[in-house]
């Protein structure tokens, strides 16, 4: 059974105190495993690998959009998060999850990724929007086939060519077996705001959004219900939602999934910031 928490747009602090409290309590088995789904207020992130050049203004102009910048102990570069913007943190004990062929009794950190990125390559799917894989990133990508302006091999004529667009990215943090950090999905998102970084420091591909590939504006709420359904069907589990964090640590079960209406090894720890 997962347990699923709506706590709709919260600063960036605040959710890191959240999973932080989470985190000990599922190492604990104080409580079963939790998909937090979230906003953020703007802010950009900057993991321990981060590159500072990766952020393209000085902190004065950030400050004048109203964007907070974060460091934090994940792995990776520069990221952004905001309004618009689905973000799961899923706090998993990856102990109750075997790898897809059944050899292992626990899930390693690349197949737990590999879930993710289907949530959200499933979610896409449910509102039209065809996306896939793209060899040796991670995250979920859009087709977007274009006019190509270079000749073909026969020099003669153009060619369509591919543009893929990064419409969600992933990053975990993995500590005695049990995750936090997760995944961003763009759904509504500002994407000027990408224009102030170089995001994930990953310059040749653009960032979009389903708001972008779709040509309207799409409810959170329906999104975040996509989401959990698809954690269900992927994770094979049960989704309950809880409607408040008061409530998951009061033992409280949940209630049967529905819409809301608002909308490093043993003794280690690992870093993954796949964005």
């Amino acid at each position: 059974m997962i347990s699923v928490v709506q706590l709709g747009r919260i600063d960036y602090a605040a959710g890191l105190r959240v999973q932080q409290e989470l985190v000990e309590l599922r190492k604990a088995d104080r409580i079963a495993d939790v998909l937090l789904l979230l906003e953020h207020t703007p802010v950009i992130t900057l993991g321990r690998n981060a590159k500072a050049a990766n952020v393209l203004v000085s902190a004065e102009q950030l400050a004048l959009r109203g964007v907070e910048v974060f460091e934090c102990d994940r792995g990776g570069d520069v990221t952004f998060h905001g309004p618009g913007q689905l973000v799961g943190y899923p706090i998993f004990d990856l102990r109750g999850y075997a790898t897809p062929d059944g050899k292992r009794r626990t899930l390693g950190a690349i197949d737990y990724v590999r879930r993710l990125e289907e949530v959200l390559l499933r979610t896409c799917a449910d509102f039209s929007i065809s996306t896939k894989r793209v060899p040796g990133l991670t995250g979920v990508w859009t087709n977007d086939v274009g006019p190509d302006l270079r000749p073909g091999q026969d020099g003669s004529e153009t060619r369509p060519h591919v543009v893929e667009g990064k419409v969600a990215a992933i990053g975990v943090h993995i500590s005695r077996f049990v995750t936090s950090h997760g995944f961003a999905l763009n759904v509504n998102t500002d994407l000027s705001y990408f224009d102030l970084i170089v995001p994930c420091g990953i310059t040749s591909k653009p960032v979009t959004s389903m708001e972008k590939e779709l040509g309207r504006e799409i409810a959170l709420a329906a999104v975040a219900a996509s989401v959990s359904r698809n954690f269900g069907s992927v994770c094979t589990s049960e989704m309950l939602w809880v409607e408040t964090l008061d409530a998951l640590l009061g033992n409280s079960i949940g209630v049967p999934m529905k819409v809301p209406e608002d909308l490093r090894g043993v003794r280690g720890e690992e870093d993954l910031f796949l964005a």
